[in-house]
């Protein structure tokens, strides 16, 4: 045994290094002054041309949804529903509303919108949605009505808050609408159901799922000013990619300010922007963010993939992908966070990107412009008929995108959707080249088209995934005969 008395200098003990785990830092920026040169010499190939390469493997795709082909029966009682939420929560509130009433042999009023302080629009179903073709469309199916019948109104004084008004558990069965709810609408002729979003389950009967199919695919098209506006809005973005014969990409972006606020991750701001979105966040869920025992930990929101995309991002993402930079992009978004700043870079990358607010002239904005449900629904519709759709975010507008566009193009949804857990890596990877980010980039771009192709998995939603199996496998007795609730 050997026992050393000397002394050590604490100079000659070698110290240790902790560095951030890889994909927790917002190095975007660096990485595109890095590689910059590399990305605008590699401007030869266009993924709009191969984009999509896989096709439904499902047998013919068929939509879910069959006309009706018996006789209504003899309605239950008046079913009245306050949509809460923005304009996709809204949307799923009338769907599942169609579904409940025609499930309950009852009449549907036209369901009301919710006044909400953050979306802030007064907005009626008839200023978002075409009323008489949702009438029209429904009527051999469910019945639907403008408003309630006076002769019912009188016995409850002609007032809605005298009407019993059920509180539903958030994605209650249907066979709860059956046991719980049905009783009491055949009793009082008239009942309420308030809040009414995400109040049904996403598994139901066949017969349920495609009276919601028949709502959101068929009977729901935007009113008439909405839809002039977007068909013009698509028909200038055509014109604007007939380089690439009128194909266009339509972009998702989530960086308003509450949203990058609600994701509490740090991006290039320093001081100023931690500051700035401290009072948004105090703003907007006072308290939620700075309550005793809260812990924050930035890094392992950016590492879980769960921080909103910057405009930088999705630029250098797409260009990776293979979009070159001739590429028209519709940017769907809100106010973009200190836009000057920010787009900046996206708008170098890609300077054909075009907004709703500069396709059209402000005289044609104008009846819109105060209005975010009528704004999103232009965002919704100009999206649809993009050759390639990008989500970044997540939330209702992408989900119900997705199924419209599965909808529309034959079981394929045409969306990317990328693994932001890999992109925290792959843009926070210092020693990265510009051919390997592209190799490993359009790996992603493949399997987003290999994804888009899916069938519906159990407990997913209808209005994501249009054309379950279960259903295209069905006869059509099977889908039109009307549930006997009664």
């Amino acid at each position: 045994m050997l026992l050393y008395m000397g002394s050590i200098s604490l100079d000659s003990v070698p110290r240790i290094i902790s560095r951030p785990a890889l994909g927790s830092l917002y190095r975007s920026p660096q990485l595109y002054a890095r590689l910059r040169a590399d990305m605008d010499a590699d401007n030869a190939t266009d993924a709009l041309a191969t984009v999509w390469r896989h096709a439904y493997k499902g047998g013919i795709w068929r939509p879910c949804i069959n006309n009706n082909i018996y006789d209504l029966p003899e309605s239950n009682g008046y079913i009245y529903v306050e949509a809460n939420g923005g304009l996709n929560q809204q949307r799923a509130s009338i769907c599942n509303a169609v579904a409940v009433a025609g499930f309950l042999n009852a009449t549907l009023v036209i369901p009301n919108f919710h006044y909400h302080s953050i979306w802030r629009d007064p907005s009626k179903f008839s200023d978002i949605y075409d009323e008489e073709h949702f009438l029209q469309r429904l009527k051999n199916d469910v019945r639907v009505v403008d408003k309630v019948p006076e002769f019912i109104m009188e016995r409850f004084g002609h007032n809605l808050s005298n009407v019993f008004n059920f509180k539903i558990k958030a994605w209650s069965p249907i066979q709860y609408y059956k046991d719980a709810v049905l009783p009491k609408l055949i009793e009082e002729r008239l009942i309420r159901i308030s809040p009414f979003a995400n109040r049904l389950s996403f598994d139901a009967p066949s017969a349920v799922q495609r009276l919601r199919c028949l709502a959101n695919f068929e009977a729901l098209k935007f009113s008439k000013p909405i839809t002039t506006l977007s068909d013009i809005l698509v028909s200038r973005m055509r014109e604007k990619s007939a380089e690439n014969n009128g194909k266009y990409v339509a972009v998702h972006l989530r960086f308003e300010e509450d949203m990058v606020a609600f994701s509490c991750c740090v991006f290039d701001g320093g001081e100023e922007e931690k500051m700035e979105l401290d009072a948004a966040r105090e703003r907007g869920w006072r308290g939620k963010f700075t309550r005793p025992g809260r812990v924050i930990k930035p890094g392992a929101i950016r590492m879980n993939g769960k921080c909103p995309l910057t405009p930088l991002e999705v630029g250098l993402m797409l260009r990776g992908m293979g979009f070159s930079n001739n590429t028209a992009i519709y940017l769907a978004s809100g106010r973009i966070y200190k836009a000057e700043k920010n787009m900046a870079p996206l708008l170098e990358m890609f300077p054909l990107l075009q907004t709703k607010e500069t396709l059209a002239s402000d005289e044609e904005l104008a009846p819109f412009k105060n209005f975010s449900s009528r704004m999103a629904a232009i965002d919704y519709s100009v999206c649809v008929h993009s050759e390639v759709f990008v989500t970044t975010q997540g939330g209702n507008f992408p989900h119900f995108l997705l199924g419209h566009r599965r909808y529309l193009y034959g079981g394929h949804s045409k969306t990317i959707k990328p693994d932001k857990r890999r992109l925290a890596i792959l843009f926070d990877s210092p020693r990265i080249g510009w051919k390997s980010l592209k190799r490993q980039l359009v790996n992603m771009r493949t399997h987003s088209d290999a994804k888009g192709i899916e069938m519906k998995r159990a407990n997913e939603s209808i209005y994501t995934f249009p054309c379950p199996d279960c259903m295209c496998r069905s006869n059509k007795s099977e889908h039109s005969k009307p549930i006997q609730a009664r």
